[in-house]
């Protein structure tokens, strides 16, 4: 029983030093329409650490990698992976998405570059902190392309890309379109062209009304005009571009396709790593069933590429 209870002892003294390895504080930003919030995950047992922004990915997207359709925590797990490794985090939902409800504006006057303007608020926010040293901006999936945009500010030290498209919105979605019956990119294709051109479109087609409804057209035309190849050229820093070689959203291509566009940029492809970051088969069924279990880690090796990157001088 004595061996028993030492084991017991010796477990959650273990935990307790696991769990005091980091402190998380509320962070809240101010904006014309409501408040954004967002948490500070940050090492207990380091001064002035480097901190990273961690930018999260497309749709209703919150700011631990959660939406109401599943649950990872995958932004959550990176936040605590960094702080055990002396790395501070600030990770935070969206305008217009869980505790920044409030900060949503309608869908007919939300633009792309609302996304980049809030990441460049952050940005100055966080610089004006003196508990932290270098900034980070780390953008994960749609958030790299809104990542890189805001890195373009001073305030910002490195950059890092984690499963960030290498080709323009636009094109990404007639790529998946393809995978659709021919009939449905032929209906498509010429409404993309329109909005990259600009022009709104009247009388989309019924079945594509979800898609190409009015009032999400022009946040398509703000999103389809940028490139992130050229984006990331404009960078003048260290960059990381991660990429993992099960992602069924994104692939390797996007990774290269980045990587060539700065001489600056570190491409880094992690073998079985899927889009949220975890460990999984390239079967598309399997793949997604990942999506939505909360507790299987972040692949190995993720947490160790981004430390050291940013702990290069």
């Amino acid at each position: 029983m004595k061996k028993i209870s030492l084991a017991i002892t010796v477990a959650l003294i273990v935990s307790n030093i696991l769990n005091a390895q980091f402190k998380e504080e509320p962070a809240i930003l101010k904006t014309s329409t409501d408040s954004i919030f967002g948490t500070y995950t940050i090492p207990e047992l380091k001064n002035n650490p480097p901190i990273v922004l961690i930018v999260a990915g497309s749709g209703p997207t919150d700011r631990n990698g959660n939406n109401p359709m599943m649950v990872n925590n995958s932004l959550k797990m990176l936040a605590e992976g960094l702080a055990q490794q002396g790395i501070a985090s600030l990770r935070f939902d969206k305008r217009g998405i869980g505790e920044s409800k409030n900060a949503g504006v309608s869908e007919g006057d939300l633009r792309f570059e609302d996304y980049i303007n809030d990441v460049k608020a952050w940005s100055k926010l966080i610089k004006e902190d003196q508990r932290f040293s270098q900034l980070i901006i780390l953008g994960h999936s749609e958030g790299a392309l809104i990542g890189m945009m805001a890195s373009q500010e001073k305030e910002v030290s490195k950059f890092i890309s984690v499963a960030g498209a290498g080709f323009p919105a636009a094109d990404i979605l007639r790529k998946q379109l393809k995978e659709q019956p021919p009939f449905v990119l032929d209906m498509c294709a010429p409404i993309i062209e329109k909005l990259e051109q600009g022009q709104t479109v009247n009388n989309a087609p019924e079945m594509l009304y979800t898609l190409f409804r009015p009032s999400v057209q022009p946040y398509l035309i703000s999103w389809f005009k940028y490139h992130p190849q050229t984006e990331i050229a404009k960078l003048n820093m260290p960059i990381l571009i991660v990429q993992g070689t099960t992602d069924i959203q994104i692939g390797v291509e996007d990774a290269e396709k980045l990587s060539e566009s700065n001489k600056l940029a570190k491409k880094v492809i992690i073998e079985g790593m899927n889009h949220i970051l975890k460990e999984a088969d390239a079967d598309r069924t399997k793949n997604i069933q990942t999506y939505s279990n909360s507790k299987l880690p972040l692949k190995e090796g993720l947490i160790s590429e981004i430390v050291s990157f940013i702990n290069q001088k």
